[in-house]
This record gives structure tokens, sequence and C-alpha cells, in this order.
């Protein structure tokens, strides 16, 4: 292996949910130490890391759980900060010049604004920060000096195929999808499927909120809003495309119809590892692909009526301002209504488009504080909805 790829250490948020792990482990493989790590209230699986890593400073947001955990590791070296602007503090001050950034939601944003600002290579997880805010983000990236390294295995695929181009050569982005449990079913079909079946995705496994939103496409329509920010082009020049196998991660066609690709095995630690010693590469800490095991490639349209989230997406990328914003937000109350078994699948995508249509005022929100405050009128909007279902 390579001299001097790795980063001297890591910060990993996160770092109890399913892409943490993986950076941690990632971490773990390479001999990168981790200097800071943060959870929100998984106290044992915390416990776990600081033994594992030693990690100089642990920051729990819950404040109970901070406390517990405190209690629990106090034969150790490694400090506990408890609450959300401790954590924000932290990722300021920590030594590590690479942050993995991988906490869910819009709970994520205010740790990707502070690593962001300061001048740090984010190796980003986070959905939400690019869909509630990507063109302020990016604003603050090019005043620190920041680097924003996607590591969604879509975006860290694109991102690797657009080294073939100049960005003025792009004609569009491939942007693929697996298309969920539920691939090929009507509508009709959509109304009796469970929760169980819901949270049975053919490829990845995932947190919840992440698998239903994979089950809805709403995942995908997401993506489509990160792509339109990391990468500055159009949303038309955005395509989705289902590919069953997982094995394309995503592709960039070229203005000469060129079209480069990036294929591997479904495997987060991939995209993480590349985030982490990006610009360079090291050997691999994953099974190499085989494509004559992979026997085939197969690719289809994706059905934007039986699943509407998706073109909704393109529409709320288009309108801009706080549309977005209201998009994630409606949606994040729509699952985990769904998820206590207070709504049906089916509903997930009729109330999600039945708020974001009914507020047509977030299309002028331009500040961060604008569309957070917005973003909040909806989250109480839907749930009153719901409520009336």
């Amino acid at each position: 292996m390579q001299d001097n790829i790795y980063p001297s250490s890591v910060a990993v948020l996160g770092a109890t949910g399913s892409v943490g792990t993986q950076a941690l482990d990632v971490a773990e493989k390479a001999g990168v130490p981790v200097s800071l790590m943060s959870a929100h209230k998984s106290v044992d699986s915390a416990e776990n890391l600081v033994r594992r890593f030693a990690p100089s400073v642990f920051v729990m947001t819950d404040e109970g759980a901070a406390k517990a955990l405190a209690l629990c590791v106090k034969d150790t070296a490694t400090r506990v900060l408890s609450g959300k602007e401790a954590l924000l503090d932290a990722i300021k001050e920590t030594e590590a010049p690479v942050v993995i950034h991988s906490i869910l939601g819009e709970a994520g944003l205010m740790p990707a604004i502070a690593a962001v600002e300061s001048g740090k290579q984010v190796g980003l997880a986070n959905k939400e920060t690019m869909v509630i805010a990507g063109d302020l983000v990016n604003a603050i990236a090019e005043k620190s000096g920041a680097a924003i390294i996607p590591v969604d295995s879509e975006h860290s695929a694109i991102f690797q195929c657009l080294a073939c181009g100049r960005r003025e050569e792009v004609r569009s982005i491939l942007l693929t999808a697996s298309g969920g449990p539920f691939f090929g079913y009507s509508k009709d079909a959509l109304r009796r499927v469970d929760k169980a079946a819901t949270l049975s995705h053919p490829t990845w496994k995932m947190g919840a909120k992440i698998t239903v939103d994979s089950a809805t496409l709403m995942n995908k329509g997401f993506e489509v809003i990160e792509a339109v920010r990391l990468f500055d082009v159009t949303p038309s020049q955005v395509k989705v495309v289902v590919h069953r196998e997982s094995i394309i991660h995503s592709a960039v066609e070229y203005i000469d119809s060129a079209i480069i690709a990036q294929l591997g095995n479904p495997d987060m630690r991939l995209c993480v590892q590349y985030a982490l010693t990006y610009p360079c590469r090291a050997a691999g800490v994953i099974k190499p692909l085989s494509l004559t095991e992979v026997g085939k490639l197969t690719f289809f349209e994706p059905d934007g009526e039986v699943f509407p989230l998706l073109p909704l997406a393109f529409r709320a990328i288009e309108a801009g301002g706080a549309v977005p914003a209201l998009l994630n937000a409606v949606n994040e109350e729509a699952v985990a209504a769904f998820l206590s078994e207070k709504i049906r699948f089916y509903q997930i995508s009729e109330v999600v488009e039945a708020l974001v249509n009914a507020m047509p005022e977030a299309k002028a929100a331009k500040t961060l504080s604008e569309r957070l405050a917005l973003a909040d009128e909806a989250r109480i909007r839907a749930r009153e909805y719901m409520a009336s279902l």
C-alpha cells in the first residue's frame, strides 16, 4: 500500500449508523486513528466504539445518553460531550483533516455546515444537507476551501466519472436506481404492501427510513436534487435509470456520446475509502467485482406514475427556494408515520404531494432560516393532515 495516502486521523459523525460503522471498518483496516465520533443515543454501541477506537472525543447529542455514556467509559481517556452545540464545537476543534458525515436527516445539516466552514475534507453521506441548502453550502465551501466528497454510492460514482472530462463537456448524468422492493408493481398492488415488505430492500442493507425512501423512490428523488447541486448541472441533465443489479453505481454521458460508468460490488466501504484517500486510491477493502459472475446487466425506465415522488423531486429542484426543504420535511413526517403504522405505504406519496403543492410560497425563500422555518411549518401541517386521514 502506498505511503501517506490516508489522512492522519478522521472524524466520524453518526458513528453507530450503517454508513458510520462501515466508515469505521475502513479506518480500522487502514490503521487511521479516529479522533472524534458522534451518535444520538445508542449508548451500548457508543461504549463499544469508545473501547474499540479510543477517540479523543465522543459527542452524544441526546443529553441523557451522554450522561450514561460518560459513566460507562469513565475508565477511558475519551471525553464525552453532550448536545448539538457541543457537536458543532467539536467538529470545528478536531484535528482530523477529514470528516465522514453520516448523521441521518435534517439533524445533519448544521454539523455539515460546521465541517465545511472549518475547511475540512468532508465525506458527505447526509442527503438532506444538499437537498435543503446545497447552494448555500457550496458557497461556504468556496469561501473556506473545504472539499465536499460525496459518499453515497451513486454520487461517489458520478464524482469519479467526472474526472474523465471537463464539466462543460457533460451532456447528462445517468443516476442508477435499484428500483426498490416494489419494482414492477402497479398502483393497486402498492395499496396492499405492508411494512415488512417495504423494509426488504433487494440489494442494500440500510436503516429503516432510507429503506422506505428507496421503496417509494423518494430516495432517488433526493439524489436527483443532490446531483444538481453537487455537480452544477440542470435538472434536465439528470436521467434516472433503474438498474436492478446495482453493479453500475452511476455514469456520466459526455457530449461526444461516450458514457463513462463506475462499477463495483454494492458495498459502501468503497465510497468511504475513496472519500478518505481522495485524490488518491489505495488497495481495496472490498471484494473485487467479477463481471463473469454478474453475467448480465439490465436497465429500465422508472415508472413516475406508480412512484410519483420521483417526478415531484424534479419539480422541487426546478422550483428552488424552500421547496426541496419542504419535500424533505414532509417526507420525514410521512415515513415516520408509516413506520409507526399510522398510515399505509401508498399514503406516503399522497401526503407528500398534497403538502408540497399546498405551499407555493416556498419558491421565494432564499435564506437558510427562511427555508427551515417553512420546513417546520410543513411538518406541523403534515402531522395535522395525517391525523385527519
